[in-house]
């Protein structure tokens, strides 16, 4: 099982530095966009909400995939069982929205490591 684990981690790996600029397209300016929604909860962008959502699930695959091999990930969060994807989306807009400044023009998935870590830290 070990070695399934360091297989898929070394493939993804793999993967990453294979095509960077693959994995460099979501900026924190555009998971906003995507994200984002009006006040009667339509979203802004036809279809943003599964482009949004299926990042952040890639963000959270990611670091369970981190947890799993016993590495401890620099950012740590802890999202509870069941917890529902609309409002995991709904937390990690609001924090790329707060810290657009910070975000805007990097890659997101550090924006949405660290909303996740405020929205969801792990108990001690």
């Amino acid at each position: 099982m070990k070695s399934l684990k360091a297989f898929l981690f070394f493939l993804l790996l793999g993967v990453f530095f294979a095509f960077p600029a693959l994995a460099a397209r979501f900026s924190g300016d555009y998971l906003l966009q995507v994200c984002g929604s009006d006040e009667q909860g339509k979203e802004l962008t036809p279809g943003g909400h599964i482009a949004c959502q299926a990042y952040i699930s890639g963000v959270l695959d990611y670091h369970n995939l981190i947890r799993s091999l016993g590495t401890a990930p620099s950012v740590d969060f802890c999202v509870p069982e069941g917890t529902p994807l609309n409002e995991i989306h709904q937390k990690i807009w609001q924090y790329i929205a707060s810290h657009h400044h910070e975000q805007g023009p990097f890659i997101a998935a550090p924006g949405v490591a660290l909303g996740l870590y405020q929205a969801y830290p792990c108990e001690e």
